[in-house]
């Protein structure tokens, strides 16, 4: 989850590394850290946000062509500076605190450092941290004999695990080397090829480059001025045309707040842009809105495997919901980091649909592979980076049109691949025939209005606002729905729980007399999705429950439902009722509610403590 910023130019590339660690700051922000060759190793690191380390590297003149930056999510060693990368090498007999020959930065985690490290001390190498990283630098010296690229092919055969690394040696001005397996590198070529960078994301370039190279599992490069190389794991020399350079639009505008206080408000706010930039160009239900070949695909499965985590989890719960009435197909749901060590059931007639924001989350990969190793070969994934491993590795994808999310609590990210969960719902109950002419048009009519119904709900936010006063005081929740909306009462305890450190659970509300309800009292408001659907009666009973030990409830009601407020219950009236579309219009208040909660509290919305963006490490 940690981002990388490395390049080689003829200019000073500081400002480029800092400026890309603040891109990609979401990614990881307990520690960071710049590390550059200017006559042997130098560099800077901070406990503290990437504003403080910029502040750091201008006051300390920290200026090179060569360098390596990195922001951290802490898996190995606390978030304290020792522990921050980049690291640097000690080689035997070499004093304590002195910059050794090995400069490195490294995103994944190594399963085998325990091992390694007692070989490294075994030969005299000091250690100055607890992470798993530094004996990666440790073992790059140690294989060292003049080429740091060749000391890097030797060192990563040894290694066991997954990584994203960049790597410069003292003795190499101009050079800087990487490797991939298991977490995201990409390789950006400079404007006028006098330059090169590596990054976790093409993001971090914006403004630098738009020329990507795009590296595969198992990858190495070597970047010098006005070069590169790029190997793959078995050392042989690729060309342009098996990794070309692809141009991409990774505009810096998209991480620019304007006129918000924070990415979660922008990204909320950006929903109804996002779900029309979602569905644009949809003119009627196909399977090829998924890729060459669905129909035949489609044809052939019988059921649907549906693999993810967190938010794009439960985004995967309500899609089961839509699948088996509307498409009539057997729908299983599965938490991805779950999923590859169990012992299940394969059938060579499943769908596997993989969700995933970022296309590179690393659980929903594995779990991926492990599908198919199982011998399922159909696959899709429903995904907002065209270019992501994700895309890449499935049969067919659907690409969401969120745009860039920053904020570590998925909003728009979330509405959107309702919006194509939705799609491909109706796209296999078509090719199942189980929808009619006037049922596709009607759920198209439906799905083109949402973005107007989108603005409908965002206006509610002065309703909401007045609720998040009350839990700004409280220190637990619980979250109801049914059918449909118990999904979406998950995602909105999750919610809660990421931003305002509020302890939130939530429950089927038929579930509420079989345990939770001992927890109900004037100190823990319950939030009750209510829409007029078919289970409305038996919400209102469960409604009851509440109100008869003394609990506090704050319903989202439709119009048409008449809950109403009274002592004891504060309701919240949706513009309107949205039949099977109605997640994507209940989910947004209870975004709201979060954000304004943590606001209240003072808590860091857009950072939210032991937590990161882009979940690359199991």
């Amino acid at each position: 989850m940690c981002g990388i910023v490395a390049g080689v130019s003829g200019r000073d590339i500081v400002p480029v590394l800092v400026q890309g660690l603040q891109r990609l700051e979401y990614r990881g922000y307990d520690s960071c850290g710049v590390a550059v060759h200017n006559g042997g190793l130098r560099r800077a690191r901070s406990t503290a946000r990437v504003a403080e380390l910029a502040q750091q590297v201008q006051q300390e003149a920290i200026a090179s062509g060569t360098g390596i930056a990195h922001t951290r999510w802490a898996t190995h060693g606390a978030p304290v500076v020792h522990n921050a990368h980049p690291h640097f090498s000690h080689g035997p007999g070499a004093a304590a605190g002195t910059p050794g020959r090995v400069a490195l930065v490294h995103n994944g985690i190594i399963e085998n450092h325990d091992q390694l490290r007692e070989a490294l001390q075994a030969k005299g190498y000091v250690f100055e941290s607890q992470t798993d990283t530094e004996v990666i630098a440790h073992l790059i010296d140690s294989l060292y004999e003049g080429d740091v690229f060749a000391a890097l092919q030797g060192a990563v055969a040894q290694l066991h695990g997954a990584y994203a690394l960049a790597v410069f040696h003292k003795d190499e001005p101009h050079r800087v080397v990487g490797a991939r397996a298991g977490s995201p590198l990409v390789l950006g070529v400079g404007q006028d090829a006098s330059e090169h960078f590596l990054a976790s994301d093409a993001m971090a370039l914006a403004g630098v480059t738009d020329q990507i190279v795009y590296l595969e599992e198992g990858d190495l490069v070597d970047l010098q001025l006005g070069r590169y190389w790029v190997l793959d794991a078995k050392g042989r020399s690729l060309s342009s045309e098996q990794r070309p350079v692809k141009t991409v639009q990774a505009h810096s505008g998209a991480a620019e707040l304007g006129p918000y206080r924070h990415y979660m408000q922008k990204e909320i706010f950006e929903q109804p842009r996002a779900i029309g930039d979602t569905l644009e160009g949809v003119e009627g239900i196909t399977p090829e809105l998924f890729g060459d070949g669905a129909y035949g695909i489609f044809k052939e499965i019988d059921n649907v495997l549906i693999l993810a985590c967190g938010t794009s989890y439960y985004s995967g719960c309500t899609a089961k919901y839509w699948l088996e009435e509307i498409a009539r197909i057997p729908t299983q749901v599965e938490v991805a980091s779950e999923y590859r060590y169990r012992t299940s059931v394969p059938n060579p007639r499943t769908l596997v649909v993989t969700i995933t924001q970022s296309g590179e989350t690393a659980d929903t990969l594995a779990a991926l592979r492990h599908a198919q190793s199982l011998g399922m070969k159909h696959t899709l994934t429903v995904c907002n980076v065209a270019t992501s491993a994700m895309v890449r590795e499935c049969e067919l994808a659907y690409i969401t049109r969120a745009g860039v999310e920053i904020g570590v609590a998925s909003t728009k990210a979330f509405t959107t691949q309702l919006a194509g969960l939705f799609l491909l719902t109706l796209a296999l109950a078509q090719s199942r025939g189980h929808l009619s002419e006037e049922a596709e048009a009607q759920h198209l009519k439906a799905m083109r209005h949402l973005p107007v119904a989108l603005q409908a709900v965002l206006a509610l936010e002065p309703q909401v606002i007045s609720w998040a006063e009350d839990f700004a005081r409280m220190e637990n929740a619980l979250f109801l729905g049914r059918g449909l909306h118990y999904p979406i009462a998950l995602e909105g305890a999750l919610k809660l729980k990421e931003i305002s450190y509020i302890h939130a659970e939530a429950y089927p509300a038929g579930e509420l007399k079989h345990g939770p309800l001992a927890l109900v009292t004037a100190a823990m408001p319950v939030v009750t999705v209510a829409p007029n659907d078919a289970l409305v009666e038996k919400l209102k009973s469960n409604m009851q429950e509440v109100r008869a030990r003394g609990g506090v409830l704050y319903v989202l009601a439709d119009a048409d439902t008449r809950i109403t407020s009274g002592e004891g219950i504060h309701v919240i009236r949706m513009p309107e009722h949205y039949g099977a579309l109605s997640p994507l219009l209940h989910v947004v208040p209870l975004q709201m509610l979060a954000y304004h909660t943590a606001l209240a509290k003072g808590t860091d919305v857009d950072k939210p403590r032991n937590l990161a963006k882009s979940v690359t490490v199991e």
